[in-house]
């Protein structure tokens, strides 16, 4: 990796260019740059590069070959989730975004920029609608950088360092947080108790220096928190700010946050008409009340109605723009950039498209179409599911009483044309299910694991003969909007 090597472009690279960049920050060599890179995660090789290509042709004949070992959901069943989720985007939905006054617009000035400027206001507006909150930012990054910001945002606030983690988090997530606050931060976790958060435990570790409750809902497994209100309660009492991070895919039902005590809301906006792209097009949010003390601690973009020079006459410009790292450079509270604000239009025509009623439809199939597989599951022998709370979209299936592993289980379905899920454990399967799974698709995997379990030798007696009837409560009207329940208690 540094290897002396002399570029003909780049005088960088020349041996006593180098030497002296080196002697300017006082390091013996680059490999003093990586320190904060684990040993484990180093390539420690040179990277496996294929040959020089030499013509045009060959190049795209490489990299098409590349691309084509790539499957996406729409070629396979799949009940993949963990932060990138497969649903539906309305065609309009790329129409605009691919438009040019949009797709290559960068941030733009209000001079030439009027278009984007309202675009992202209209966006943020929506955004706040269904979040039952005032303000919410031009996207950043993604909600992994959105809720460490969001943190930060409490621990300048209150000038304290702890930060209490009462749900189970992403993985990556919390990683992404952890290296983004662990100078100015310090995070507690408390166990949660059946997926959801202990109440009594968090409340019995707040003190005058805890800085925030991070609370994720859904959380890592998809379990929807239902106690926030005690949990602000709490976090109140000591000076402290309830955090949560959140999708906001469920608030056509859901009793938003916001509504329960929640100071900053933040999370991800990828499920909001944004494709999963073998990854995601990712973009995060932070809303927060009208309320200058949190306004003030944002440092994304805020667009909003502004006056001209022409009396009486409106535009869409920045709101309190002082505040951000743009105006403030290295003085900046923190740096924020905007990268994603094309998703934020995304997300803006999705929600326009979809409005109240048709996320409140959304909400309601996402919720039973959950249950339906949660039942479906569990009602195999062997199979039980890992906790009995309320889930939105995900939840967790214990394979430890049928003799399978997670992994096996992956790797068999997988054959079959079908992903079945995330493995959490050795015998836990996280599942996913959106309004693009049917409640065929649902039962053709029960089918699938049914049979890895006939084939584990389980006697599994006349409830595999026909599991769309094996003490299933729901059926096919659960999955009709029509017929749906609309209380959330309903679900539970």
């Amino acid at each position: 990796m540094t290897e002396p090597f002399v570029h003909p472009y780049i005088p960088n690279t020349a041996p006593e260019t180098r030497a002296a960049m080196l002697a300017a920050v006082g390091a013996a060599s680059v490999d003093e740059f990586y320190a904060d890179v684990p040993e484990a995660l180093r390539l420690g090789r040179p990277l496996d590069l294929p040959e020089p290509l030499v013509a045009e042709q060959d190049l795209a004949r490489h990299v098409t070959a590349l691309l084509a070992k790539n499957v996406s959901t729409h070629e396979k069943l799949s009940f993949l989730g963990a932060g990138t989720y497969h649903h539906y985007v309305p065609a309009v939905v790329d129409e605009v975004i691919g438009r040019s006054e949009f797709l290559t617009a960068y941030a733009g000035e209000p001079y030439e920029d009027h278009g984007r400027f309202q675009a992202l206001f209209q966006y943020q507006s929506l955004m706040a609608e269904l979040l039952a909150m005032d303000v919410v930012n031009v996207p950043t990054y993604d909600g992994f950088q959105a809720t460490a910001t969001s943190l930060s945002m409490a621990g300048r606030m209150t000038g304290r360092r702890r930060v209490l983690v009462a749900s189970d988090v992403l993985p990556a997530k919390l990683s992404k947080v952890r290296d983004y606050v662990r100078v100015h931060l310090d995070l507690e976790f408390v166990a949660t108790v059946d997926a959801t958060a202990d109440v009594a435990a968090v409340a019995a570790r707040l003190g005058d220096d805890v800085a925030a409750v991070w609370v994720e809902t859904p959380s890592r497994t998809g379990a929807v928190e239902a106690r926030l209100q005690e949990l602000a309660d709490a976090a109140h009492a000591v000076g402290a700010v309830l955090v949560v991070g959140t999708d906001p895919i469920g608030y056509g039902v859901l009793t938003p946050p916001a509504e329960q005590g929640a100071d900053i809301v933040c999370g991800d906006i990828q499920s909001l008409g944004l494709h999963q792209w073998f990854g995601g097009a990712h973009g995060g949010f932070i809303a927060v009340h009208d309320d200058a003390r949190f306004v003030m601690e944002m440092p994304s973009r805020l667009f909003g109605l502004a006056t001209t020079d022409v009396p009486g006459e409106f535009g869409f410009g920045d709101v309190a723009y002082d505040r951000t790292s743009f105006a403030l450079r290295e003085e900046g509270k923190e740096w924020v950039g905007t990268a994603a604000a094309l998703w934020g239009i995304a997300a803006g025509v999705y929600l326009a498209l979809m409005g109240p009623q048709g996320m409140r439809d959304l909400g309601e199939v996402l919720l039973a179409r959950t249950r339906y597989a949660q039942q479906a599951l569990a009602a195999i022998p062997g199979v039980a599911l890992g906790d009995g709370a309320l889930h939105l979209r995900e939840f967790t299936i214990d394979l430890s009483d049928a003799a399978l592993t997670a992994g096996s289980v992956v790797a068999a379905l997988r054959a079959q044309g079908i992903e079945p899920g995330v493995p959490l454990g050795e015998h836990e399967l996280l599942v996913c299910v959106t309004e693009m799974t049917s409640q065929r698709d649902i039962d053709r995997l029960v089918a699938a694991v049914g049979g890895l379990v006939d084939r584990a030798g389980l006697d599994s007696g006349s409830a595999l003969v026909d599991r769309r009837t094996a003490g299933l409560d729901t059926g096919s009207a659960l999955l009709d909007r029509r017929t749906t329940p609309t209380s959330q208690e309903q679900y539970a």
